[in-house]
């Protein structure tokens, strides 16, 4: 007996779609081969003129300035998670805010770092963790965080004090 063939959860792109990205790509290599010649154009000419008419080198505000550097530089997803860090209170709430707060963000594999100041946070804030990704990727664009990685307090200090040696780094130097 033939068992009929489950349809696949992702469905193969069609012809019409790959025909879709295909022209989309000419046309970006396109408009690149066009304002290259563009500007080897003024470049004979004597560089470029100005005019009435906006161009690349008109001033922009701060802002404008700044989301164009991101864009052409690809920060976009960075920029993102830092503002979140900015936002984190907000985000979370004042009390988590106050026990946890983000360290640091790793792009390539999308992993946010949150340090809690006691092992009680820690255990409260990775029962959470699903909850908190479903909000920054809502925030911040789909896929941007898949894990937070959650942190627990450090250990104390190194002491110094009249009873250590010089270079000591306490008492698991003077065993194994």
């Amino acid at each position: 007996m033939d068992q009929p063939a489950r349809p696949s959860p992702v469905p193969e792109p069609s012809g019409v779609d790959l025909a879709r990205v295909a022209l989309r790509a000419a046309k970006e290599q396109a408009r690149a081969r066009g304002a290259a010649a563009q500007q080897k154009k003024q470049a004979r000419r004597g560089g470029l003129r100005s005019g009435a008419r906006a161009d690349g080198r008109d001033p922009l505000p701060l802002g404008a300035a700044i989301n164009r550097l991101i864009t052409e530089r690809g920060w976009e997803a960075p920029a993102a998670v830092g503002g979140v860090m900015g936002r984190w209170p907000q985000m979370v709430g004042p009390e988590v805010a106050q026990h946890c707060q983000p360290q640091r963000y790793d792009e390539d594999a999308r992993v946010l770092t949150v340090r809690c100041d006691s092992t009680a946070w820690a255990t409260q804030l990775r029962l959470l963790a699903p909850q908190l990704v479903a909000r920054l990727n809502a925030e911040l664009g789909h896929g941007t965080v898949k894990m937070i990685k959650v942190l627990g307090p450090g250990g104390p200090a190194p002491r110094y004090g009249p009873l250590r040696s010089p270079g000591s780094t306490g008492p698991g130097d003077t065993y194994g």
